[in-house]
């Protein structure tokens, strides 16, 4: 049997680490002010819950990044229609109104946390999906 050695993705230093956390910490803090349900989903067990998912991602390249989750019963129906294969040209409307969703929250999450004073940039689609990527606070 052949053994596999993978290299994993260098992770960022601790001291990077720290201000990682608390800029999501801070994220999370700013969106509860504006009313959303946020919370820090790399912390939590139990599984994704509804609102604003503030993650740490801990790579080299990572950073923070903001996930809007919607509803588990729409999330569970669309990805299950999904992957048993759909026609992009016409999906069904629970595909399309859940992708609707995620791409509006991802605009919305962008201005409030601009608004908010952070500086925020739409990241790799194929890598974070429509994730928001929070580069820090604006001097």
């Amino acid at each position: 049997m052949t053994e596999h050695a993978f290299d994993l993705p260098p992770k960022a230093s601790p001291a990077v680490l720290v201000e990682r956390n608390a800029l999501a910490d801070e994220v999370c803090r700013e969106l509860a002010r504006s009313g959303l349900a946020a919370y820090r989903a790399d912390l939590e067990e139990g599984g994704p819950r509804p609102g604003a998912a503030v993650h740490v991602d801990p790579g080299l390249d990572g950073g923070v990044f903001v996930d809007w989750r919607t509803e588990a019963k729409l999330r569970d129906a669309a990805l299950t229609l999904f992957a048993r294969g759909i026609d992009y040209a016409n999906p069904p409307a629970v595909v399309l109104h859940h992708k609707n969703i995620n791409d509006r929250m991802q605009v919305a999450l962008l201005a409030i946390l601009d608004s908010a004073g952070f500086r925020v940039e739409e990241p790799d689609g194929h890598a974070y999906g429509s994730a928001v990527y929070v580069a820090g606070r604006r001097p």
